[in-house]
């Protein structure tokens, strides 16, 4: 399993909180890439209840990665 920031994004919209069923449904009906849901059929699920995008890959970039000042533009 492998994420990248690209295809993290596409699940950006989900209806979270979500579990693993409902997450693959989601990328499915949303026409997100492949390796989307083949990362997500990937996760070990014990009936867990996914809050973010954080939960499935903790390397997810927050707001606060950013370097730029918002403000400026």
């Amino acid at each position: 399993m492998y994420w990248t920031l690209e295809l993290a994004s596409k699940l950006e919209d989900a209806p979270w909180p979500a579990t693993k069923e409902e997450l693959i449904d989601f990328a499915v009906r949303s026409g997100a890439p492949l390796e989307v849901i083949e990362n997500l059929q990937e996760i070990e699920d014990e009936g867990d209840i996914y809050e973010t995008i954080e939960d499935i890959w903790p390397d997810y970039p927050s707001e606060e990665d950013f370097f730029f000042n918002e403000d400026e533009y």
